[in-house]
């Protein structure tokens, strides 16, 4: 694929200045000679002047000084020619100087291209301020006031690094200036579809609001970035810049949200930004392959320093050792085989911040609580969309107009209204300003491989499980049962991302190789996903949370679950019951009554 050819003008254009830190009065002659044979003005005998005469940028960017040193090297006619391309560089450069610097938390000064500046500047992508990073984390963790808009900026910054050092390191790619502008704008504009409360809102309230509808927000991250260019007319603008509309938007498009024809997902390359010789371009921001991308080298970091987390996976190291490799005949991003645990880190790193944050019991049940007042201000919440039509908070994402309203401000529209009708909805939001949260049972663990499926059944199943011996003398109603199943995994359910992963070696960077977990270490993980069950109550009374907990605990034992932790102390007269739960395995006490591996080994002999 590829754009019209073009004159030779445009195409210097495209390939830019050679990065956007190259400032064209720092070139040396040779440089500026290479520069003026791609506008087209490459005689031979012209170049070879320029060359006698010493000439650089700094003496030809100052243009009105550099006419006495034009009229000695050139003729009229190639006067012209020089000083309209020269006149173009310095209009490129000066755009360039435009430059924005934001100074971020995380990676510091950082520069952005003007045309993402332009971007930023929209009601569509300034609506990010407005919506949690981490949802209902805050709630919990202080210091996760972080937004979307934040880590968008991060993200568009670290696609740029990753593909001009690319750029640089391997000039064979063919990488352009259009590439590499496309790169940063799917960066930038990759969560613009993220609702209230972030993964809450498509993670929750969606599926339990329109259980039939398959929606993600990837698909309105697409339509709100196509509303975004066109409301805002852009589409000069992003010409102005030498892309090529058409093709450079599908490609933006593609890599926030994968193929734009689902069909074409059986064929040998589905997308259509770009040709398959550059496949490694959809490495970058969103990894289908093996979810290594730059999205979570800044939430990673961008997280973990707001919620006061440690941080031991380091992306600045895995850019330095990041190359492209041919494997059947498509091209991917590979890493330098001596990083392979550095990325283990990295998976380990995002296991640790589910477990610790993300999925965080006090802050899974404040979204639960969340999710339930919108759920009951759903049909009484009024949002003005496109041609005066009307919206829901669970409809709005059919309309781009409706849905750039929807923030986390609809939180505290619900909290502070005085509409008779949203007072259920407002009740449940001033438990959670209250701290009155519905109470923890407990957690537990499937014993066997099989799979939990999320449904009202459980609560039902749990509500039937009375206590076999001493029964607590309370009579608990399943819809007051709230059970939540988690999946905990590596980012590909039960599979090792790294298997996915191509390396290559010192030896012959060229050539991939994959790398085992044997051949890291026999202390990685053996498994790489586990369901988690944890229970509430909607209760404040301790003597029916007392009982909900023998409640749960019963459950547990009847249906091959792992006790809970605190069992022996909520229901000390039921957990002798089990047999599973009281005996060592044959293993266990063999382990117990080997010696230890010193005084296996005669080390003092």
């Amino acid at each position: 694929m590829g754009s019209p050819a073009g004159g030779p003008a445009k195409r210097a254009r495209r390939e830019g200045l050679g990065g956007l830190g190259s400032d064209p009065r720092l070139w040396d002659t040779e440089r500026l000679c290479q520069h003026l044979a791609r506008c087209g003005v490459g005689d031979p005998s012209l170049l070879h002047r320029f060359r006698e005469s010493g000439v650089t940028g700094r003496m030809l960017l100052d243009l009105p000084a550099c006419a006495p040193e034009l009229n000695r090297i050139c003729c009229p006619a190639e006067q012209l020619e020089v000083l309209a391309c020269l006149t173009q560089l310095q209009q490129q450069h000066m755009e360039v100087m435009k430059m924005k610097v934001f100074n971020d938390p995380i990676h510091g000064h950082i520069e952005l291209h003007p045309l993402l500046v332009r971007i930023i500047d929209t009601p569509q992508f300034q609506r990010l301020r407005y919506i949690k990073q981490l949802g209902g984390t805050y709630f919990v963790f202080p210091g996760a006031s972080h937004n979307r808009f934040e880590h968008s900026l991060g993200v568009g910054y670290l696609a740029g690094c990753l593909v001009r050092t690319l750029k640089e390191r391997q000039p064979e790619l063919d990488i352009t200036q259009r590439d590499i502008l496309c790169v940063e704008i799917a960066g930038l504009c990759h969560d613009l579809g993220h609702g209230p409360f972030s993964h809450m809102f498509d993670g929750r309230f969606i599926p339990l609001t329109r259980p039939d509808l398959d929606w993600k927000h990837e698909t309105s991250s697409v339509q709100m970035f196509e509303h975004l260019i066109t409301s805002n007319k852009l589409e000069e603008v992003m010409e102005s810049y030498d892309l090529v509309l058409e093709e450079d938007m599908l490609f933006i498009k593609e890599q926030i949200g994968g193929p734009i024809d689902e069909t074409a997902c059986v064929k040998s390359w589905p997308y259509r930004g770009r040709p398959k010789e550059k496949s490694f371009l959809y490495e970058i921001v969103a990894n289908k392959k093996n979810g290594i991308d730059v999205d979570k080298w800044d939430y990673f970091a961008r997280d973990c320093h707001h919620l006061g987390i440690p941080n031991n996976f380091d992306y600045k190291r895995l850019l330095v050792f990041t190359r492209v490799c041919e494997v059947g005949n498509q091209k991917h991003i590979c890493t330098r085989d001596k990083e392979v645990g550095n990325l283990y880190e990295m998976f380990h790193t995002r296991n640790c911040l589910h477990r610790r944050a993300y999925q965080h019991k006090t802050g899974n049940i404040i979204e639960i609580m969340i999710t339930e007042a919108f759920q009951k201000a759903d049909k009484f919440f009024e949002i003005r969309g496109s041609g005066g039509k009307v919206y829901r908070i669970s409809t709005a994402m059919e309309d781009m107009e409706a849905y750039t309203k929807l923030t986390d401000c609809v939180y505290l529209e619900i909290l502070h209204s005085s509409h008779p009708e949203l007072e259920e909805a407002r009740e449940i939001l001033r438990k959670i300003e209250r701290r009155e949260l519905y109470r923890f049972l407990g957690e537990t663990r499937p014993e066997s491989k099989k799979e939990i499926i999320k449904s009202n059944s459980l609560a039902e199943s749990i509500a039937n499980s009375k206590p076999e011996k001493d029964p607590p003398d309370v009579e608990l109603k399943a819809e007051n049962f709230i059970v939540d199943v988690i999946s905990m995994d590596y980012g590909m359910k039960e599979q090792n991302p790294i298997d996915k992963v191509h390396f290559y070696c010192k030896a012959d960077p060229s050539k991939a190789v994959k790398i085992s977990k044997e051949q890291v270490s026999k202390l990685l993980p053996r498994i790489f996903m586990e369901q988690v069950v944890r229970v509430y109550y909607k209760s404040q009374d301790p003597h029916i949370i007392s009982a909900a907990k023998q409640y749960f605990v019963q459950w547990c034992m009847q249906n091959d679950f792992t006790k809970p932790q605190d069992g022996d102390i909520v229901a000390p007269h039921l957990t002798p019951m089990k047999e599973t739960w009281n005996k060592m395995t044959d293993n266990e006490h063999r382990r117990a009554s080997e010696p230890s591996c010193k005084q296996r080994l005669p080390f003092d002999e």
